[in-house]
């Protein structure tokens, strides 16, 4: 594994400690969940070009369409609950009720 693989793994693996430590607040759990993502990207873009796939070219372009929809739906979540409760704790949505 080269430095470049082993630094991109990190800064997987540190997204998802920040995801597991602080996942009190939406905030900040949206934003490890963008940084897992921005590693994923990386991660599968240099891989394709350095193994030369040429059919896999589109599927960095693919994960990054669905990062945005999730960046764009989690902000909305965000916006929701700030406006309904005032605050983006998680510990206080109630998701069972109707």
């Amino acid at each position: 594994m080269s430095m470049v693989y082993a630094n991109i793994f990190m800064a997987f693996v540190v997204s998802l400690m920040g995801m597991l430590v602080y996942r009190s607040h939406l905030m900040s759990s949206l934003l490890c969940l963008e940084g897992m993502m921005l590693s994923l990207f990386v991660m599968m873009s240099v891989t394709i070009l350095n193994n030369h796939f040429t059919l896999a070219n589109m599927a960095p372009i693919i994960l990054l369409v669905f990062a945005a929809c999730e960046a764009a739906l989690g902000l909305s979540l965000l916006v929701m609950v700030s406006n309904t409760y005032g605050t983006d704790y998680v510990q206080n949505l109630n998701l069972l009720q109707c």
